[in-house]
């Protein structure tokens, strides 16, 4: 048997970004639609991609923003609102 590396997906943090602008909010606003707490800097690192994301906060984005996760985690796959 072979195992299959995963490799991280390399356009999410601008995946994430264009999710946002496609909502018309600001970082601050998404960090309360997702039900954040702290600051809109973890939203920002998550943009620029210094932060890693948990699965849970991609479940979070996929249902503030209605895109499929898959399109998220997907490099091949654009996003679909």
């Amino acid at each position: 048997m072979t195992s299959r590396v995963h490799e991280r997906p390399k356009r999410l943090a601008p995946k994430l970004r264009a999710m946002r602008q496609h909502l018309g909010v600001s970082q601050t606003e998404m960090k309360r639609l997702l039900n954040f707490k702290g600051d809109y800097g973890r939203i920002s690192d998550y943009e620029l991609g210094k932060r890693q994301r948990t699965v849970l906060t991609l479940l979070a984005y996929s249902k503030v923003s209605g895109a499929p996760i898959n399109d998220l985690v997907d490099d091949e796959r654009e996003l679909e609102f």
